[in-house]
């Protein structure tokens, strides 16, 4: 049997590298070593007119820090990690001039009490909004206004290009205010949310120093924009190793006013677990390519379920590893092709909300057929 995969919306799926949330734990009385290596952080920004996007001059490094270091901020929580009597710190942005910040989810989880520190000293308490854990994005609000409040301007991460620009502002290790700058180096990634088993897409990865601390904290292109909230880092040690990862921006648009308004979001539910074709699978069910997304199982009950898709109840054993043999695959999502998970997941993420309609085109038994799914919504346990 084919090992299982991501879950979207329900779709399960293997994990390929290790990822640490780039928060940062340091001892409650003072921040110590950097050989601490979990860290917190929060990003925010206001509502900024998406067509001036195209318009804004490109600024230097000196510039952009100028512009921006004043809607950053420090967050400390009262979460106390049991193992060397240490509390939580990240990074987070200011939002609105209501006072809204943005953060991570995993910066706030278990907390009771958030604590923000503002570029001039000044630290106010915070209550929290909202979290979402399936995109790690979290809002809170600081319950005394203070005098100046610098929300920072959300651009548009869909117009991103490989190569581009970039600088990241948080508290690496604690350390209050650090810039480090860099490029992107790939879009469209996977990354896995905090809760097991799903994952975030269309993440942003670059490689601007990412270390625990700046878990939360803005990634910004040369325009001064949030462009993603910086979530994780790829590495063996817990430090930074050259990739990091931002949820995106447009996610931030989309998950960020629901929160404010409801302090929680609804994400839509497909209720199928399953894999990306393979060359293996490929050629065991005797396809021409390695295109689409194989339904391993469909969660009775489900969306997936009532619009009638069909999971694997047949493999064949091939030198003793046994590969699935039916189940539908998954090849177009409203007309546009599935390639791979990535391609649904965008889909859904970008596109879709709960009680919406999406048709799926599916390979079953070597024919084309057309199902037409009405998303439910994602349950907070796989």
């Amino acid at each position: 049997m084919a090992k299982s995969g991501f879950v979207i919306g329900g779709i399960v799926g293997a994990a390929s590298i290790i990822l640490l949330f780039a928060f940062v734990f340091v001892p409650t009385q003072e921040m110590t070593s950097p050989e601490l290596i979990i860290s917190n952080g929060h990003d925010a920004t206001s509502l900024g007119d998406e067509n001036t996007f195209s318009t804004k001059k490109n600024l230097t490094l000196v510039e952009l820090f100028k512009k921006t270091e004043q809607g950053v901020v420090k967050i400390e929580t009262d979460a106390v990690n049991p193992v060397g009597n240490t509390k939580p710190v990240g990074s987070g942005f200011v939002y609105d001039i209501l006072g809204h910040t943005i953060t991570n989810a995993h910066v706030i989880e278990n907390a009771t009490k958030v604590t923000v520190t503002f570029l001039d000293g000044n630290q106010y308490n915070a209550e929290i909004i909202g979290a979402d854990k399936f995109t790690d994005i979290a809002v809170i609000k600081v319950n005394e206004k203070p005098r100046l409040l610098h929300p920072l301007d959300i651009g548009d991460s869909s117009v991103l290009l490989v190569g581009e620009q970039v600088a990241a502002i948080g508290n690496p290790f604690g350390l209050s205010g650090s810039m480090t700058s860099g490029i992107v180096s790939q879009l469209g990634r996977l990354l896995y949310s905090p809760d097991p088993g799903f994952s975030i897409p269309d993440v942003i990865q670059t490689d601007a120093a990412i270390n625990p601390g700046n878990s939360g904290g803005p990634l910004l292109n040369m325009k001064g924009e949030v462009i993603g909230i910086n979530s994780a880092i790829r590495s063996s040690t817990g430090e930074f190793t050259g990739v990091g990862f931002a949820v995106p921006s447009n996610t931030i648009k989309k998950i960020v006013p629901v929160l404010i308004e409801e302090g929680k979001y609804r994400h839509p539910w497909m209720g199928i677990t399953g894999v990306d074709i393979d060359p293996e699978i490929a050629e065991a069910r005797k396809l021409g390519n390695t295109k689409g997304f194989l339904v391993v199982t469909v969660i009775e009950g489900h969306p997936a379920d009532d619009a009638g898709l069909k999971g694997v109840s047949k493999t064949l054993k091939i030198d003793d590893k046994e590969y699935p043999i039916d189940g539908d695959i998954i090849i177009s999502v409203d007309g546009k092709e599935v390639r791979k998970i990535n391609d649904l997941l965008v889909h859904l993420q970008r596109e879709k909300s709960v009680g919406d309609e999406m048709i799926l085109g599916v390979m079953r038994d070597g024919d084309l057929i057309h199902l037409t799914l009405t998303l439910g919504e994602r349950p907070d346990q796989q």
